[in-house]
C-alpha cells in the first residue's frame, strides 16, 4: 500500500541581518528548498515584505504548499500573529504580519519567536529528538530560550517562556539591565571587554595591548569572535571576560534544570561553535556546580544539531499545527 504524499509548508525567518524561506515537511526530512535573500537595514521592514511578497507566491505554487510558519527575531504576540518589536529593524514595531502574509501568499499562517521556534526545531528534529522535555537555550548577541514538552511549546500564561537571558544573576542584580545576557552573551562579553579596555582594567597590559592590535587600534571593532580567538591564543583578559560569561550562564542553565528537569539541555548560538574545550567543556562544569544535586546525572547537555536552519525547522513544525488550511486551487 503506497503512503499518501506529505503536506508540504512553507518557512520563513526574519532576522536583522538575514531572511530565509524554505519548503518542507513536518517529518524532519531534509528542506527541499531553501532560499537566502539579503536584508538591507535601509530599506525598513518593507523591504522585507516586498522580498517576500517576490519569492513566496512561486514557491508555494511550486510545491503546493498548505501554510506558512514564519520566525521572527525579537519579541512577538503569537495570538494575534503581531511583532513588538525590532531592535534592529524599522517598521516592523506593532505589525500584525500573520494577517498579512496570509494576504500576500493566500494561505494561513502562524507566528513565533525565533529562540522558540529553534528549541521546537531542535526538539523535534535536532539534538533533543526522541527526549519528552528539552530546555532549548541560543548564546549569540543576546540569549533566547525554549521549553519543549512532548513535541509541543509551552508558551506560559500569556507567550513566552524559559528566557533565561533575562533571569538577574543574584539577589543584587536589581537593575533591568543587569541580566545574564548583559554578561553572558556575545554582545555582552565584548561590551564588558570594550569597558574594560577603554578604563585599562588589567594588570595584564600585554592582553590590553593584543586585544587593541587585534582591533586595528579600535575598540570598538571588538567583536566576541576577536575576544574567542584572543582566548584560545591565552589573552589573560579575554579569558577571563569569557570564564565570567560562562559561569554565570552555566549558573542561569542550572536554575532551570533545578526548576524544570530536562532530559536534555540543547546549547545553539554562535558563541558556542568555538567548541568543546573551550566552551561546552566549561560549561558543563558550571552547571554542575550550581545545579540542584539530585539532577546531577538526570540530564544531558548537547549541541545544537540543526544549523544556520534550525529557526525553518521550528517554523515548518509550527506551520503544520494551523489545523484547517483555508481552501486553495492546486
Amino acid at each position: 500500500m503506497q503512503c499518501p504524499p506529505l503536506s508540504m509548508y512553507m518557512a520563513i525567518e526574519i532576522g536583522g541581518t538575514k531572511l530565509q524561506l524554505a519548503v518542507g515537511d513536518a517529518a524532519g526530512s531534509p528542506l527541499k528548498v531553501l532560499e537566502r535573500r539579503t536584508v538591507d537595514p535601509s530599506q525598513g521592514a518593507a523591504g522585507i515584505r516586498n522580498q517576500i511578497a517576490q519569492a513566496g507566491p512561486q514557491l508555494i505554487q511550486d510545491h503546493d504548499v498548505v501554510a506558512v510558519g514564519i520566525g521572527f527575531g525579537g519579541p512577538v504576540d503569537t495570538r494575534q500573529g503581531k511583532i513588538i518589536k525590532s531592535f534592529q529593524i524599522a517598521g516592523w514595531d506593532g505589525f500584525a504580519i500573520s494577517g498579512w502574509a496570509e494576504q500576500a501568499l493566500q494561505r494561513p499562517a502562524i507566528l513565533g519567536n525565533d529562540s522558540d521556534l529553534a528549541g521546537l526545531g531542535e526538539a523535534r528534529y535536532g539534538a533533543g529528538k526522541g527526549h519528552r522535555v528539552v530546555v532549548y537555550s541560543n548564546v549569540g548577541s543576546g540569549i533566547g530560550g525554549a521549553l519543549v514538552i512532548d513535541g509541543q511549546l509551552y508558551m506560559g500564561a500569556v507567550g513566552g517562556a524559559a528566557e533565561i537571558g533575562h533571569l538577574r544573576p543574584g539577589v543584587r542584580a536589581d537593575s533591568q539591565q543587569q541580566t545574564v545576557e548583559s554578561i553572558s552573551s556575545g554582545w555582552g562579553m565584548t561590551s564588558m571587554a570594550q569597558t574594560r579596555l577603554a578604563n585599562r582594567l588589567s594588570q595584564d597590559q600585554a592582553s590590553i595591548d593584543d586585544l587593541i592590535a587585534r582591533c586595528d587600534g579600535e575598540a570598538k571593532k571588538l567583536n566576541s569572535k576577536i575576544l574567542a580567538s584572543a582566548m584560545i591564543d591565552g589573552n589573560a583578559l579575554a579569558t577571563d571576560i569569557f570564564r565570567q560569561g560562562i559561569q554565570t550562564y552555566g549558573w542561569a542553565l542550572a536554575q532551570a534544570i533545578t526548576l524544570l528537569n530536562p532530559n536534555v539541555v540543547v546549547v545553539g548560538g554562535g558563541v558556542p561553535l568555538i567548541g568543546e574545550t573551550w566552551y561546552l567543556g566549561p560549561l558543563q562544569e558550571e552547571v554542575a556546580r550550581y545545579v540542584f544535586a539530585p539532577r546531577i546525572g538526570t540530564y544531558e547537555i548537547k549541541p545544537a544539531a540543526l544549523g544556520e536552519e534550525v529557526v525553518l525547522y521550528g517554523a515548518l513544525a509550527l506551520a503544520s499545527s494551523i489545523s484547517q488550511a483555508v481552501p486553495h486551487e492546486s
